[in-house]
């Protein structure tokens, strides 16, 4: 059973209808028992870091996903659920989980904030097991995007996808049994769930 983390924000209904395209199975659930029990987490989200970190921790969730992932388990951030993932946000200056090294800006004000509609991925830095994340995925490929935000990894060895909106930004990241994504793979299409399923290979 998947697990989907219901922490009060994001986009969980969008996800789970993706879920339920691809024929498999998952549980919605903010109870760390469920959580800890999932072969797999994907943490969603839309909306703002201070208030996604507020609810995480009002939630206890916090310490369950650090924990969880710590176990090895296959984890996959969306959006601001890959934001949370690092040390800090610049939005609401929110100390996040610190599971990822590195931080998150908002972008500069030559371009339309937030960025929202379809971008190209570049895919970059193809090593070892990592390349199985986007087995199947065309290079430039289109991806559904909405935000303000980006990541800036500290070790850029973890990046797999980049995409530009005035700047050059990680939008897909693998770190050891840690998928994240800027885009929203279940509003990308054809090519979106093709992501889902292979994140959900590597759970098998």
């Amino acid at each position: 059973m998947i697990g989907l983390i219901d922490y009060g924000i994001g986009n969980i209904g969008s996800v789970a209808n993706a879920l339920t395209k691809l024929e498999i199975a998952y549980e919605i659930s903010g109870d760390p028992v469920v959580l800890s029990n999932s072969r797999a987490l994907i943490l969603p989200g839309v909306g703002a870091a201070g208030a996604g970190m507020k609810n995480l921790k009002e939630r206890k969730l916090d310490a369950v996903i650090k924990k969880i992932i710590e176990n090895g388990v296959p984890f996959l951030g969306i959006c601001l659920g890959m934001q949370l993932l690092f040390e800090w946000s610049d939005e609401d200056n929110t100390n996040c989980l610190g599971i990822l090294k590195g931080k998150v800006v908002k972008f500069k004000k030559e371009k339309n904030i937030p960025q929202i509609g379809w971008n190209e991925m570049k895919i970059s830095n193809m090593k070892d097991q990592r390349s199985k994340i986007v087995d199947g995925i065309a290079d430039n490929s289109n991806f559904y995007f909405v935000h303000s935000y980006y990541c800036i990894p500290e070790d850029d060895s973890v990046v797999v996808g980049e995409t530009e909106y005035g700047e050059t930004f990680a939008s897909l990241i693998v770190q050891k049994n840690i998928v994240a994504t800027q885009f929203h793979p279940e509003k990308s299409g054809k090519t979106g769930l093709t992501l889902l399923q292979n994140f959900m290979k590597g759970t098998q």
